[in-house]
């Protein structure tokens, strides 16, 4: 199967390739350079380590989950940086979830000042958002990606065969995000995920490629029009105001992020519908169905549920006012268009 290629036409355009069994690739594309080393997490190196295959490349292994997004794992991964003796021309190759890509993107953007870093991600979340884009971050105790900077990748490699490993959680935090990417991008690309959701829910590769596919493409498109999030990259939030809330309130790492953003998005019509926004009133059900046949909950009290976390009212806003996108909500209109709605200000 011939690999796929999508240009991101950035100050500093890069290339996103996509395809089954290219993940060695991006070790070859880091050969041309200087030096190079390689940042994963325990278990993926335990999963795709051996296959991966980055021979005596100095290879930098953190704790999977999100508390390795801080400030005391990315000075580990500085210090081991300049261990290796990593210089201007290097480059850090960041083979692992959002993580992984996160903390290697912020560590490469400040080591030096800046070296490259070329993407791997190996979950569906990180294939199809994180990974694109140049954002870069880790958490502070006060809420999640306060501290961080733009990096845009120099390469990004997509390999759908990693995706047969994943946990049944970590699938379904990559499907919100896949429905996010298609209530932004409209009708064509919602109707294929409501048409193929079982399919999807059972990764099928040749299916997988497709979406993923529309899924970068579609983000890249925002990005190229807006690489600092100072207008219409905003849309990309869609889910995000309360579903980063909910992320903090449980305690980062207990709820999934796209688990959360399928939720932040559901309420999101709902709120769009209150305030006379939503322009489309069968969404919120077409919404719940298709969250409800990929395996996600159908709304907060759900959540809770299958959670045990109390997640109440006053916990979610007082996180939402912590976020650093100002409460902002990003409400649909109509499949295919959002709005940015300010938060009320008191009289």
């Amino acid at each position: 199967m011939s690999t796929r290629r999508v240009e991101v036409r950035t100050q500093r355009p890069y290339e996103l390739r996509l395809g089954r069994g290219i993940a060695g690739e991006s070790l070859a594309a880091a050969r041309r350079r200087s030096r190079f080393a390689v940042l994963t997490d325990e278990r993926v190196w335990a999963l795709h380590g051996e296959r991966f295959g980055a021979g005596d490349a100095p290879v930098v292994i953190v704790p999977a989950g999100e508390s390795s997004k801080s400030f005391a794992r990315l000075e580990t991964v500085l210090d081991a940086l300049a261990e290796a003796r990593l210089d201007r021309k290097s480059c850090l190759v960041a083979f692992g979830g959002g993580v992984v890509g996160d903390l290697g993107g912020l560590a490469a953007a400040l080591y030096m000042r800046g070296i490259d870093v070329l993407q791997c991600p190996t979950t569906l979340l990180a294939q199809v958002d994180s990974s694109v884009g140049g954002k870069t971050a880790v958490n502070l105790a006060a809420g999640k990606n306060l501290a961080g900077a733009f990096h845009q990748p120099s390469g990004v490699w997509i390999d759908v065969d990693l995706l047969a490993t994943l946990d049944d959680a970590d699938y379904a935090s990559g499907l919100g995000e896949v429905i996010k990417s298609a209530v932004l991008a409209g009708e064509e690309d919602f109707a294929r995920l409501e048409a193929n959701a079982e399919a999807l829910l059972a990764r099928d590769p040749d299916l997988l490629l497709d979406v993923i596919e529309a899924c970068v493409r579609q983000k890249a498109s925002v990005v190229e029009s807006d690489e600092h999030e100072a207008g219409p990259r905003r849309a990309l939030n869609l889910g995000h105001t309360l579903g980063h809330a909910i992320e903090r309130a449980a305690g980062f790492g207990r709820v999934p992020h796209g688990v959360a953003v399928a939720v932040g998005m559901q309420q999101a019509c709902l709120r769009s519908a209150q305030e006379g926004v939503l322009q489309d009133r069968d969404l919120p059900r077409r919404l719940m169905s298709l969250c409800r046949r990929l395996k996600l909950p159908t709304g907060l009290e759900e959540l809770r549920e299958s959670t045990g976390a109390a997640l109440t009212e006053g916990e979610l806003a007082d996180a939402m006012r912590l976020d650093k996108k100002g409460a902002v909500w990003i409400l649909p209109v109509r499949l295919g268009e959002v709005r940015a709605v300010e938060p009320r200000r008191p009289s």
